[in-house]
């Protein structure tokens, strides 16, 4: 046999492939409610696409298995479903003078079709023409053109300024319903019908009149034989306009306006209309009144509706991140999903198990089943942040560090609080730890003390206060025995203390501020990181420097925990990536890239199965352990 000699870029290049991996993207528990109309339910009734910060969901509605489209650069702003289902077409928000993609995706392949350039700042709406011929754009503020795009040739076929000078900004487009050539536009105090002209390559709008009114138009849905389309306003009212005569059939209702607004509008094919509110309230109206027939309240502004068939089934998605199932003929609601709606700060795992998980963010901290991504707990404190939480070694309560100064526990079963230590910090509590024999929290606070608390059946007493760091406390890990811990400060300290004669042992320097320390498992080494996104290994008897490896390529590292046995540890910071080290080599194993948010926090489950992050954009992403025990 013949022995081929390969050049040695290539063997380097081979080996670089075969030690970085990919880690396996499990699960993704998250929604952002806050695009218009960003739920859909594809044509073939079984999967919801959705979008979650750069990335579009598809999600099978019986088995939630999920698929994801990764291609944008910076978060989703607008999707949109052809009548056919073969197509998907996304946009995005970008910063102010650069150009915002449009992706169109092939709905079956699960893969990027082409990439569309051309508007300015963000893509405010999508819409595609009946047969999949057209596809129509609207620009964001800063660009305000409308453009119509041929699906087949991914080329631009004409544009033109969506809106008059007078008036403002044009907010949702939608196409005809039976005709290739004729799509609408509406905003602000504008509402426009526009002609395609093929052959000259040219649209051509007419204003459509509603005398005296003026009104701000935030969704449009469609007549299914583009008889009528029907507009919602911020006013609280819809209007009913008349596609042909470009006039207004009517408008309601009169009294009792639907309050904040008609956030989302969807036209049945049995004739009446389906109505979504700022309040959160579910409305089934016909005109001309448009008084409700049918009502139900949920939970947060509604921003999305979307029909599964002909409509006996929909699905409602809210600016909380909740995605409701509801029945037309009862009109009863399902809760199908939830999420966080804000920046998640923590995630921590009971001790010993990998069942189940919290999480906090804002004012919640949620409880979840890692199997199937159920929510099965939620504490919520209104008006305050909570800023990182831990389990009581025996399971017993959940112990959560909050910006009022106060650190509270709970009960992780019922959700009720068992005790707050109040004015525990001045300037909110910030990190937060447990002793394994349960008896003791080590709080640090943003004013840079760090304090050891006894915990008592009824009392909670502070048993010392270690004044050493000069500003916030970002991370506390505690050594096994109990008798050590150490604290990571923003002011580049890291401080060793003894928990049993309550002083200082050891103080290491950096030129950043940490943000995140762990021991090694046979606790002679600890490993930090932080801001000049390094990761230093420190000698915990003296406090020298071991080694330092180049942690990340951009932005802070925010997130480190390392696996039972010391082998292995993962790191998660700004540069949206999900990183697995081997330990002793200092080298990049695994690399998991789905976030689209800042990593806040990641934990390895007990056991090796799952590593869970989380991120600023809400999202809690669960990627499968490439090591096991």
């Amino acid at each position: 046999m013949e022995t081929q000699i390969l050049p040695k870029t290539q063997v380097l290049e081979m080996t670089e492939a075969a030690e970085v991996a990919d880690l396996e993207l499990q699960a993704v528990i998250g929604f952002n409610g806050h695009v218009p109309t960003g739920l859909k339910c594809h044509p073939d009734e079984e999967h919801l696409v959705y979008p979650l910060g750069c990335t579009v969901l598809i999600q099978a509605i019986n088995t939630n298995q999920q698929n994801f489209l990764h291609g944008h650069s910076n978060n989703v702003s607008c999707v949109n479903i052809s009548k056919s289902g073969l197509y998907i077409a996304s946009g995005q928000v970008t910063f102010m003078g650069f150009k915002a993609d449009i992706i169109l995706w092939d709905y079956k392949k699960k893969e990027l079709i082409a990439r569309l350039s051309l508007h300015k700042g963000k893509i405010e709406d999508l819409a595609f023409s009946p047969n999949d011929l057209h596809l129509v754009s609207l620009g964001g503020p800063d660009d305000g053109c409308v453009v119509v795009w041929s699906v087949a040739r991914r080329e631009a076929i004409c544009g033109s300024t969506a809106a008059l000078l007078n008036v403002g900004n044009a907010t949702a487009v939608i196409f005809s319903r039976v005709r290739d050539e004729m799509f609408i536009t509406a905003g602000n105090g504008t509402i426009r019908v526009w002609e395609l002209d093929l052959p000259n390559r040219k649209i051509w709008p007419t204003e459509c009149l509603t005398g005296q009114m003026k009104r701000i138009v935030l969704c449009i849905t469609m007549a299914s034989d583009d008889s009528f389309f029907y507009l919602g306003t911020t006013t609280g009212d819809v209007l009913k306009m008349n596609p042909r005569t470009k006039l207004m059939a009517d408008t309601g209702p009169v009294k009792d306006k639907y309050s904040l607004g008609v956030t989302t509008i969807k036209c049945l094919k049995m004739g009446g209309l389906l109505v979504g509110s700022g309040t959160g309230l579910l409305v089934f109206c016909k005109s001309p009144s448009y008084k409700p027939i049918k009502k139900i309240q949920l939970q947060g502004c509604i921003s999305s509706i979307t029909l599964r068939g002909e409509g006996h089934q929909f699905f409602v998605g809210t600016e909380e991140s909740y995605i409701y199932r509801v029945n037309f003929t009862d009109f009863k609601e399902t809760l199908i999903a939830t999420s966080h709606f804000e920046a998640v700060q923590d995630i921590v795992f009971p001790f010993g198990t990998a069942e189940l998980f919290a999480t906090c963010a804002k004012s919640d901290i949620r409880v979840w089943h890692t199997l199937s991504n159920r929510e099965l707990l939620r504490i919520t404190v209104p008006n305050m942040t909570c800023q990182c939480i831990d389990f009581m070694r025996d399971g017993k309560s959940i112990i959560s560090a909050w910006d009022d100064g106060k650190i509270r526990a709970f009960a992780p079963e019922t959700g009720r609080l068992m005790y707050a230590i109040n004015n525990a910090h001045r300037i909110g509590v910030t990190a937060i730890t447990t002793t394994s024999d349960c008896k003791r929290i080590i709080s640090g606070g943003g004013e840079g003390e760090v304090r050891v608390w006894q915990i008592g059946c009824q009392t909670q007493k502070l048993e010392e206060v270690l004044k050493e760091h000069k500003s916030s406390v970002s991370c506390i890990r505690v050594k096994r025995n109990d008798e050590e811990c150490v604290s990571a400060g923003t002011d580049g300290t890291c401080i060793i203390w003894d928990l049993v004669r309550l002083r200082r042992i050891q103080m290491i320097l950096a030129n950043t501020l940490f943000k995140c320390v762990c021991y090694h498992p046979e606790e002679f080494q600890i490993i930090t990181s932080g801001t000049d996104r390094k990761i230093g290994y420190w000698e915990v008897y003296d406090g020298s420097v071991i080694r330092e490896i180049e942690g990340s390529l951009s932005g802070s590292i925010n997130g480190m925990d390392i696996s039972l046995e010391g082998v292995h540890f993962v790191t998660g910071g700004n540069d949206h990536m999900v990183k697995v080290w081997d330990y002793n080599e200092g080298e990049v194993t695994h690399v998991g890239v789905g976030h689209s948010g800042n990593i806040t926090r990641l934990r390895i489950s007990p056991g090796n199965q799952y590593i869970v992050s989380v991120s600023a954009d809400g999202a809690i992403i669960r990627w499968k352990c490439p090591f096991t025990t």
